[in-house]
């Protein structure tokens, strides 16, 4: 049940996906123009659509007549793009300016967006869920700790090393969505 090597793997993954290192300059952002994020609570919220997508996100999908591999698929373009995204330095997605920053955009779309929602219903589909949840737990923990301490991470990795982890991030994202595609679109020919 538990495997370790699993967990790992699912853990990078998400952490690619989630990108909150590379998000960091937005959290700065929101944190000078809100005065205050409420980290906690954008956390545990993150970590509750996560977990519930996973157990949940299949059936929803069953009930508007669309399988997994179609969604694999489909999540797969969303993490290419979202790859794109980090690697070469431009905005596909816009979001509207929020009124708060913890729930809306921290803990959703930022945290538990479209493509970590994709990841998640993908990753069902190839390891055990005892892993995914121990990874997304993992995964929610790091995402607090960067949120707490935003600006010291900002202060201490400077603009530049901000970018060069965004990109190399980027790099495992695309590698991921290709791995994605290729494991996936066979399914929507059987």
């Amino acid at each position: 049940m538990f495997d370790w090597k699993e967990i790992f793997t699912i853990s990078m993954i998400l952490f690619a996906v989630i990108d909150i290192v590379g998000s960091i300059p937005i959290i700065v952002d929101l944190r000078s123009k809100m005065g205050h994020i409420q980290s906690e609570k954008a956390t545990l919220v993150a970590a509750i659509i996560m977990i519930a997508f996973l157990f949940v996100g299949e059936e929803i999908l069953k009930l508007i007549g669309i399988d997994a591999n179609s969604f694999a698929v489909a999540g797969s373009f969303v993490l290419f793009f979202l790859a794109l995204e980090m690697i070469l330095g431009i905005r596909l997605y816009k979001e509207d300016n929020p009124s708060t920053a913890s729930i809306v955009p921290i803990a959703f779309p930022l945290i538990a967006g479209a493509g970590t929602m994709t990841t998640i219903l993908s990753l069902r589909a190839a390891y055990d869920k005892a892993n995914i949840i121990i990874a997304i737990l993992i995964n929610v923990v790091v995402v607090y700790g960067v949120l707490k301490s935003s600006g010291k991470i900002e202060r201490l990795l400077g603009t530049n090393g901000l970018g060069v982890i965004r990109k190399v991030f980027g790099v495992i994202l695309l590698a991921i969505a290709v791995k994605l595609f290729a494991a996936n679109v066979k399914g929507l020919f059987i």
